[in-house]
């Protein structure tokens, strides 16, 4: 087991029985890589944010990432959508270190990991300088406030190219209070949004991961509830009509954002 010493919390790489490596924060999985197949994803939530990715136009595209760990995601847009320009701000150069020395990326990939958190890194970044941005990043299994404020939201969104999808990776107890706060901040600035994830968690079963999938232009509902048809486990899309009525009933988050529910104990989360 390799470990990067976190300021805060140690950093574990773990590996499993079948090769796969998952990192590990302060006992919470935050991702998890197969080295010998990037297309191989095993968290549930990653699946849908691939599974909206796939839907975008074919080719290359210029992905942010806001957050970065084992680069699971960025991995995998390298394998289907190879040499696509992507930018990685992860702000723990000590974990990034560790991730491609345990877990070499591929040859001749574009990934560019940046040493700076979201906020600072976002506001770099030129307008419309981006097909899609994933927001990925939790600090002690959760997401940073300030990472679902109005003023970050509106950078993401100034971010975009006109086509571009904002893929937020959200988690949230029994009830998606906290998703309803968030959909209601991100659908000021991109009024297109819908939600894709597990049913167990939309029925309110379980805490656990929500994919919040917004854009200037309207998403393609149709296609993406049968891409959901297609998992290896139950998945529900919410389309752009019923994210907007659990939007409506919530207050968006001001610019210094939101806390996102605190995950149970690890030792409780359901992971396939």
């Amino acid at each position: 087991m390799a470990r990067y010493l976190h300021p805060v919390r140690a950093i574990d790489l773990v590996t499993d029985e079948l090769g796969g490596i998952t990192v590990m924060s302060g006992g919470h999985p935050q991702s998890h890589v197969q080295p010998d197949d990037p297309g191989l994803l095993v968290f549930e939530y990653v699946q849908h944010l691939a599974m909206v990715l796939d839907l975008l136009r074919p080719g290359r595209l210029a992905v942010t990432h806001v957050g970065g760990a084992g680069l699971t995601l960025a991995r995998y847009v390298e394998h289907t959508r190879p040499g696509s320009p992507q930018i990685v701000l992860e702000p723990h150069s000590g974990l990034t270190d560790l991730v491609r020395r345990e877990l070499p990326l591929a040859r001749g990939h574009r990934i560019r990991v940046r040493a700076v958190d979201g906020a600072t890194g976002i506001i770099a970044l030129k307008d419309v300088s981006a097909d899609v941005v994933v927001l990925d990043a939790y600090d002690g299994g959760r997401i940073p406030p300030e990472l679902v404020g109005s003023s970050f939201v509106a950078e993401l969104a100034r971010v975009l190219r006109p086509g571009g999808a904002l893929l937020m990776n959200l988690a949230d107890e029994p009830g998606l209070r906290y998703v309803a706060r968030v959909a209601a901040t991100v659908r000021r600035v991109l009024p297109h949004a819908v939600l894709v994830v597990s049913n167990d968690v939309l029925k309110g079963r379980r805490f656990g991961n929500v994919v919040l999938a917004a854009s200037h232009r309207p998403l393609g509902h149709a296609d993406l509830v049968r891409a959901a048809a297609r998992r290896n486990f139950p998945t529900g899309v919410r389309s752009e009509a019923q994210t907007a009525r659990l939007a409506g009933g919530a207050r968006p988050f001001g610019a210094e954002g939101g806390a996102s529910p605190e995950p149970p104990d690890p030792g409780r989360w359901r992971r396939r």
